[in-house]
């Protein structure tokens, strides 16, 4: 195993994305839907700009999820204050659903992630995660 920081980071991105679809296999959600989802639990209504930025994702790919996302039920493209120039995203009732699911599921995948790990590692790691999250930014 490469231990090099940016391996080591690619590794456990991929392992924790292939647990959480894993873990919602028979939710019909695909990649990228549920990290949308989980962004608009507490940004309910946002534009599509405000969610490509936080979900680190490309306008064009976005559009191509929230098209799949509107089609399967889970979202609303909505117009607010009659400006027909941006779209505000919502969640139905059923992306509503199916967030649930995805909390859950991401509660698992953490939970397994950090066995064996203290309280004091997981402060000290995240403190360090979270500088290289500031020192990467734009």
């Amino acid at each position: 195993m490469d231990e090099t920081l940016h391996y080591l980071i690619m590794a456990n991105q991929m392992l924790v994305q292939k647990a959480l679809m894993e873990e919602l296999k028979t939710t019909g959600l695909t990649i990228g839907q549920p990290k949308i989802l989980d962004y608009l639990k507490d940004h309910d209504g946002s534009n599509q700009k405000q969610i490509a930025k936080a979900c680190f994702l490309e306008a064009g790919s976005l559009t191509t999820i929230l098209n799949k996302m509107e089609e399967k039920g889970l979202i609303q493209r909505r117009t607010l204050n009659g400006n027909r120039r941006s779209f505000h995203i919502f969640m139905t009732e059923e992306g509503k659903q199916k967030q649930m699911l995805i909390e859950k599921a991401f509660e698992k995948v953490e939970k397994k992630a950090l066995e064996h790990i203290s309280e004091e590692e997981f402060r000290n790691f995240m403190a360090v995660y979270k500088k290289i999250y500031s020192n990467l930014q734009d």
